[in-house]
């Protein structure tokens, strides 16, 4: 495994050459190939970086070494050794509560939405300040800026409406001296995603998204008990978490669950699609997609793009769209690329 690497301190690279053939979609079970965390997690290269994660580890019935993922603490542990060990992440705290995600699974996201980028910049990954991204519902975690500054120089803007969640986020940008990088801001209307949160004369070459999956706390409480379930952590002898993971209401549900949630995002798009070239979000729910592409087809969308993701039995996936013919993405990533 990679020792410490100090990703934020090194000088941004404009357009370096990619991995060849930009994918849309990773092999079952496989994550990217650019993605860090490929194989089994190094225990003691974890510990060496962050030593509180000793007191988490455990052995799992196949006698490897593990932690106790129905753990919220923990996963959380566990996530900041990640985040040091491979990204020079020297400081990261989240108030209890609040959503604590699994890194490689972001760091797919992120690696494959750097492709989708590559496929309209002669097949390599624009990298460096120049390319911006906007973060939509950052999060306390901040933790698609953190990847995408790292892997890719990418300068980000973070957007959340939750006080706390951004005070967190801002203190953890601060602490690692991030701040010309990330830059974190607040959507003060919970009926609105985009609008009122941009100024007409930005532009951003990419937008991300991790949206609500439920309809209701009680929606995400069942959900969460189906995993223990399919991961064997239902034990009755000890009490389990509610949630797996924390979160707060936002970044858990939104009325009309998931589907409603990115529809809404689909529909602002198209009042932005003279200031953004590719939009694009989670989708939790594989039969959410089709209705994401029927509203997005109703929009006259330019290009539609549905990449699917995996992590052992996780199946995941993002879809991506622009209003923008692949000529007009050209000559948007040689104008980025040049910048």
């Amino acid at each position: 495994m990679p020792s410490l690497i100090k990703c934020h301190g090194r000088k941004p690279i404009v357009c370096s050459s990619a991995a060849a053939n930009p994918t849309v979609g990773i092999a079952k079970g496989k994550l990217h190939p650019r993605n860090r965390h490929q194989g089994r997690y190094d225990f003691p290269a974890l510990i060496k970086v962050d030593p509180e994660l000793a007191r988490f580890v455990i052995l799992n019935p196949y006698g490897k070494q593990s932690i106790d993922f129905a753990n919220p603490e923990a996963v959380k542990v566990f996530n900041r050794a990640l985040l040091r060990q491979f990204y020079g992440i020297a400081h990261w705290v989240i108030p209890p509560g609040y959503l604590c995600p699994p890194i490689p699974g972001r760091a797919d996201y992120i690696h494959g939405l750097a492709d989708l980028l590559a496929i309209d910049n002669q097949g390599r990954i624009p990298r460096g300040r120049a390319v911006r991204v906007l973060d939509i519902g950052t999060g306390a975690n901040c933790i698609y800026p953190l990847l995408g500054q790292c892997e890719y120089g990418w300068r980000f803007i973070g957007s959340d409406i939750d006080p706390t969640a951004l005070a967190a986020a801002t203190a953890i940008v601060r602490a690692n001296r991030l701040e010309s990088a990330i830059t974190l801001r607040q959507q003060n209307d919970s009926r609105q995603i985009l609008h009122g949160l941009l100024d007409k004369e930005e532009n951003f070459d990419l937008t991300l998204c991790n949206p609500p999956f439920h309809a209701s706390l009680e929606e995400a409480c069942r959900g969460s008990q189906r995993k223990w379930r399919n991961l064997g952590k239902l034990d009755p002898s000890r009490k389990l978490p509610v949630l797996n993971f924390g979160g707060q209401s936002n970044e858990l549900w939104y009325e009309g669950g998931e589907i409603d949630f990115i529809l809404r995002l689909a529909r602002e798009s198209a009042e932005f699609a003279q200031q953004i070239c590719w939009f694009s979000t989670l989708v939790s729910k594989a039969g959410n997609v089709p209705l994401l592409q029927t509203g997005l087809k109703k929009l006259q969308v330019q290009a539609i793009r549905v990449v699917e993701m995996g992590q052992g039995q996780k199946r995941s996936r993002f879809v991506a769209w622009t209003y923008r013919n692949a000529k007009e993405r050209q000559a948007w990533f040689e104008i980025t690329c040049t910048a």
